[in-house]
């Protein structure tokens, strides 16, 4: 592994979802060719997404691998140039910073991380395969398109209650399916879960298989309750796995202020601890985790990437 790195980047982007690729797009317009680094999954989490329907400029929704290539497609127009492999290592201990990609080894003046968050899921074998058909990780991308459908929603957590609400608004029948016989979740938000008439709770209980349909996805799922070991088939349309997600921080530690899950700790914008670093999108948002925060968070970083180097006297 290289030690040192011939020339020296103003910006290098790590992450190529909305956040990353907005703010290629801003930092391009600005300067010449920043390097956007891939990652696990070029394109971000939208890329299995199959219709966007919340992302403004598109009426009729939009396909979710085609909203990040026409975004990457517009950085290239402005001269952003790409690396495919994956971040092996950094040392932000001194600037230039040092990112190495695969083996190669590059330096930067101004570092923007929008490495994303990972959502947790079941460890079932067809997960993925139905992820999209089905199978959601985010009741606010999707919910709409269960309207007077069945819905089960995996969790006990606010997260998981925040979910089962929001998808009331529009499934006939919302089943709330836990681990344990008491939830997690904060008061208030256990206070309207439980309320709800629309939501139905399973105790003790875990889904251990996903039933689809070729054609349709999704048509229900098998679950076990884990102190009696009986387990049943339940018809539904929709499972959303609402367990949380992991910030992909992994890298950094040690070297980046974050809070206890792990999340990229930011202020005044996209700031991080050390000047000179940013961080956009999910990789420092534990909340609201959407297409348009991010991309806007990707301006944000971009922006004071830029002002920065100005005040470094940076041409």
């Amino acid at each position: 592994m290289p030690q040192s790195c011939d020339s020296t980047l103003q910006t290098l982007i790590l992450g190529s979802g909305p956040a990353g690729l907005t703010a290629a797009i801003y930092a391009a317009r600005s300067r010449c060719c920043p390097l956007v680094v891939h990652g696990r999954q070029p394109g971000g989490q939208l890329t299995t997404t199959t219709v966007i329907d919340n992302f403004p400029g598109f009426p009729d929704g939009i396909d979710g691998n085609e909203l990040m290539d026409r975004m990457r497609r517009q950085a290239e127009r402005f001269g952003t140039q790409f690396a495919e492999e994956e971040i092996t290592r950094v040392d932000l201990k001194k600037t230039p910073f040092r990112v190495w990609v695969g083996d190669q080894c590059y330096q930067c003046r101004t570092l923007i991380i929008a490495t994303g968050a990972s959502p947790r899921m079941l460890g079932l074998e067809n997960e993925w395969e139905l992820y999209g058909r089905g199978v959601s990780v985010c009741a606010t991308c999707d919910g709409f398109f269960y309207k007077e459908k069945e819905v089960v929603v995996v969790g006990g957590g606010d997260t998981a209650m925040e979910e089962a609400s929001f998808l009331a608004r529009f499934a006939s029948r919302v089943t709330l399916v836990h681990r344990r016989d008491e939830l997690r979740a904060s008061p208030p938000l256990q206070k309207r879960a439980l309320e709800n008439k629309k939501i139905d709770f399973r105790w003790d209980t875990v889904v251990t298989a996903i039933q689809s349909d070729p054609q349709t996805g999704v048509t229900g799922v098998r679950l076990k309750n884990v102190k009696s070991g009986e387990e049943e088939d339940f018809s539904c349309h929709g499972l959303f796995v609402a367990i949380g997600h992991t910030p992909n921080t992994d890298l950094f530690k040690g070297h980046l202020h974050m809070d206890q899950d792990g999340y990229i700790l930011t202020h005044d914008g996209c700031r991080t601890s050390i000047p000179g670093v940013y961080a956009a999108g999910d990789v420092q948002d534990p909340n609201i985790r959407q297409a348009i925060t991010a991309a806007g968070s990707g301006c944000t970083a971009a922006m004071q990437a830029e002002r920065y180097l100005d005040d470094l006297g940076v041409e």
